[in-house]
């Protein structure tokens, strides 16, 4: 099968096309370069064209087209991903959906929106509606597209209430257009909602989603400081255990992150500190200073009343995937995991994870609800130094009871538990028959018996490579 680029971009010249190389180059790119591994695999990586359509009616035209002329598609929203998710190792044309930003419909407790809409302004139009807010978001607030976030995301700011975007109730619904000889438009609710979220636009294109709505605030933003970090784990594990609070956040960072690596707070913390990000409800206040006196905390910043020479901005612009941008702003050679440290005694694997580990694997830890229980991840930071190291941390981590969702792979299954998820490998037959969306990225359908004993190197890249 040999695409014929020409004469796709000659069926959608009438399209909103871009061929530019330095603007390609930039439309084919996330934030891979958070792994070396990735920069090292992926860096010559570049489509042929990019189309950013503005209807619905667009995305099936040049699905259309690209499936008559062989042409891979690889969807986009604003490339705020860090595996690569994006980027189309196959060449050929980004689907770039920035245009379709739309809120269609807002309601009580709900939205509809097309999946380029950016998340700030989502929050913003919601907000002025109804003084409605988006249940949880990446750090990447200001700049993500909520379709990306679907589609790469897993949870984030608000998780510590609401658990994480493929827990029942996180998703109502999504609009999916299929790649075939003549595409279809599928809406898909409840269990087969798994089928496409977070499947990296592997067998479907979103172009409309329904999504929950909570009551918003202007939430209390917040450092606060320990001394000690055992007893800062164990306050912020027993702080997110408090169904009487509203929160919004609650992030650990073991020392010396904040004193390293954030920039205006490292003059209020000193290096031996445990500093905590949260983000409280304001009617939540009070209840959260009778229970932040019973342990030995301290509050560095209060957002509105602590008045620093710089200002913080958005406590939530530390954590998440912003922790890692921030580390690797003053040191290059930082990277990072995604470590699951799950419900079941979560503050001792963690001290146990610290003791083994640390200062070469700093812990980065954000709270969470997991099926009604309070659970630890941690985006830890790793000071590399080779390839091999990094996955002999890995493979220590997951022999401790840690598995690792690897940020330092681009497929499906070796960035989650290295398992086939048969939903989205059917759903991918039935709608890219072909396997023509984002190729490169599902083993099972590649190579359905790949064994994982080693880093998957799709066939197909080395010549979009070259």
């Amino acid at each position: 099968m040999t695409a014929d680029i020409a004469g796709a971009m000659e069926a959608l010249k009438h399209l909103d096309i871009e061929t530019n190389p330095a603007a390609l180059k930039a439309k084919s790119r996330d934030f891979y370069w958070y792994s070396p591994v990735l920069k090292d695999r992926l860096d010559e990586v570049i489509a042929d064209f990019a189309v950013s359509p503005r209807t619905e009616a667009e995305v099936i035209e040049v699905l259309k087209v690209c499936y008559a002329h062989d042409v891979p598609v690889t969807a986009r929203g604003t490339g705020t991903g860090n595996y690569g998710q994006a980027m189309p190792l196959a060449g050929g044309c980004v689907l770039h959906l920035n245009q379709m930003n739309k809120v269609k419909e807002i309601a009580p407790g709900r939205l509809v929106v097309e999946p380029g809409a950016i998340l700030k302004d989502i929050d913003a139009e919601t907000r002025a509606h109804s003084n409605q807010e988006l249940r949880m978001y990446s750090s990447t607030w200001a700049t993500a597209s909520i379709g990306g976030f679907i589609a790469g995301g897993s949870g984030g700011v608000g998780s510590v209430h609401w658990g994480v975007l493929r827990d029942v109730g996180n998703i109502i619904r999504l609009r999916v257009v299929t790649m075939e000889a003549e595409p279809r438009i599928i809406e898909i609710t409840g269990e087969e909602l798994h089928r496409v979220s977070h499947a990296y636009g592997t067998n479907g294109i979103i172009t409309e989603i329904e999504m929950p709505l909570a009551q918003a605030y202007d939430w209390e933003e917040l450092f606060v400081t320990f001394d000690d970090f055992e007893t800062a784990l164990r306050y912020a594990y027993d702080l997110a255990s408090c169904d009487g609070l509203l929160l919004k956040l609650v992030t650990v960072f073991e020392p010396p992150i904040a004193h390293e690596y954030f920039q205006r707070v490292k003059p209020h913390v000193t290096p031996d500190q445990t500093v905590l990000a949260l983000m409280v409800a304001p009617h939540s206040m009070p209840g959260f200073l009778t229970h932040l006196g019973a342990w030995d905390g301290e509050i560095a910043y209060r957002k509105g009343e602590t008045d620093w020479p710089r200002d913080p901005g958005h406590i939530f612009e530390y954590t998440w995937n912003h922790t890692t941008l921030r580390a690797l702003k003053v040191d290059p050679a930082i990277t990072y995991l995604q470590v699951g440290i799950g419900t079941e005694d979560p503050v001792e694997l963690t001290l146990k994870l610290r003791e083994e580990f640390s200062p070469e694997v700093l812990l980065h830890v954000e709270v969470t609800r997991q099926q009604g229980k309070v659970g630890f991840g941690s985006l830890s930071l790793v000071k590399f130094t080779t390839e091999e190291r990094l996955d002999e941390i890995i493979r220590i981590h997951e022999e401790m009871g840690a598995p690792n969702f690897n940020p330092h792979r681009y497929t499906l299954e070796e960035g989650g538990r290295q398992i086939v998820d048969q939903r989205q490998l059917d759903f991918k037959r039935e709608a890219d028959p072909k396997g023509l969306l984002n190729p490169g990225k599902m083993i099972a359908w590649d190579d359905p018996d790949w064994s994982y004993d080693r880093m998957y190197a799709w066939p197909g890249l080395v010549k979009a490579a070259e």
